[in-house]
């Protein structure tokens, strides 16, 4: 099923903006870091996407760090000082409190974990009017105080941005109101829909299955792919296996791959910035991590027109299935491996798929669509809270 915006006050209504003459609306943005995480990924798109004349924005993180800081030079660093609670945190949100009324902040969104705990104190403390979290995860990754601790902030928005049904449906359940959640799915570019030359050439008689993931945590289950790909390599040894994304656990997985006896078959690509021309090169991408929300991984192999096979875990269900890619039960390695030789076996069942992928992309996750969501999202709450304030 797609994702769709629950029926609420905050995102009922379609505002088209250029038929209101208001000034351009002050937007404060905040992210954790600038690493190639899916979070940072959204925040780089989006922020560079709400633009003039429709929004004035800003932009800040906890710390300057990753591939996509040069695109925010200016971005002002408000650092936690290894804490949330310690005395330079404390400091940091009272700063944070007078950067938002410097520029005279009208709605202030934070999208990860570190930074709804940061922000949306310092926002409601600075009077911002729309104040907004976002909840990208399940929450299964975060400790029980975490988690609780976070479901208190979410209290103080007056809207929690989810990516997923899924993600959603965690935050109902520990009693966050439906009204007060917006789901919007990730955005695509539109470069993620435009054919590129393959980074690593095909060649005949080689295909290639490929798994996207920065390798930093076990949820992630690089583990489990290798093992996948040694029960496909004794079938079909003629199969590449591509590893792209880099991290601490890196040295650790060549060693598992080498292990399992996949030799030359496994190629670590490390962190590629190119992930058109990565995604080119692949014949089927799958993704076994334990935990999603709404995987940028899967939309961006979806939109390449690649069949893709998951876990059915978190959000996983709401983007495959429906002949547009294959769901296995978690864990299922052996199953797993059997999807991918069919799927390797039958090039016309990968193209069926693959187009249904892709299609299903570009009607509900395109830029200019995820974009207007998030316009709708904004302008409605500032024009709710404006209308209340009057009355009052």
């Amino acid at each position: 099923m797609p994702v769709t915006e629950p029926a609420s006050p905050a995102t009922t209504s379609r505002t088209d903006l250029s038929a209101h003459p208001d000034p351009a609306i002050s937007l404060f943005l905040m992210i954790n870091t600038f690493e190639t995480g899916g979070s940072e990924r959204q925040f780089s798109v989006l922020a560079q996407n709400l633009v003039l004349p429709q929004f004035q924005t800003h932009a800040g993180c906890i710390s300057r760090r990753g591939p996509f800081a040069h695109n925010f030079a200016d971005a002002p660093e408000f650092p936690l000082g290894g804490s949330l609670f310690g005395w330079q945190s404390l400091r940091t949100r009272l700063d944070l409190k007078r950067h938002l009324r410097q520029h005279r902040v009208q709605v202030a969104h934070s999208f990860d974990f570190y930074t709804n705990l940061t922000l949306i104190p310092a926002a409601k403390f600075a009077r911002v009017p729309v104040v907004i979290g976002s909840h990208r995860q399940l929450g299964d990754l975060l400790t029980q105080a975490q988690f609780r601790a976070q479901a208190v902030a979410f209290r103080w928005c007056d809207a929690v941005v989810c990516n997923s049904q899924a993600a959603a449906d965690r935050l109902i359940a520990v009693g966050l109101s439906p009204n007060k959640i917006a789901v919007i799915g990730n955005a695509l570019p539109a470069d993620a829909f435009i054919a590129a030359p393959a980074a690593l050439p095909k060649r005949p008689g080689i295909a290639r299955v490929g798994m996207v993931a920065r390798m930093n945590a076990s949820y992630k289950n690089h583990s489990g792919f290798l093992r996948i790909a040694a029960l496909v390599h004794r079938h079909m040894p003629e199969v590449e296996f591509v590893l792209v994304g880099d991290g601490p656990l890196r040295q650790q997985l060549e060693r598992e791959a080498s292990g399992l006896g996949l030799g030359a078959s496994a190629i670590f690509l490390g962190d590629r910035q190119d992930m058109p021309a990565v995604l080119a090169s692949l014949d089927v991408a799958v993704l076994t991590s334990d935990s999603e929300s709404l995987s940028n991984v899967i939309l961006e192999a979806m939109a390449a027109g690649l069949p893709v096979v998951g876990y059915s875990v978190g959000g996983n269900s709401e983007l495959l299935g429906d002949q547009r890619g294959v769901l296995i039960p978690a864990g299922d390695e052996i199953n797993f491996a059997d999807v991918i030789q069919n799927l390797l076996s039958d090039s016309l069942f990968r193209e069926e798929l693959g187009r249904n992928a892709r299609q299903f992309a570009q009607e509900n996750f395109s830029l200019d669509r995820v974009r207007q969501r998030y316009v709708d999202l904004y302008v409605t709450l500032l024009h709710k809270k404006r209308r209340r304030n009057s009355a009052a």
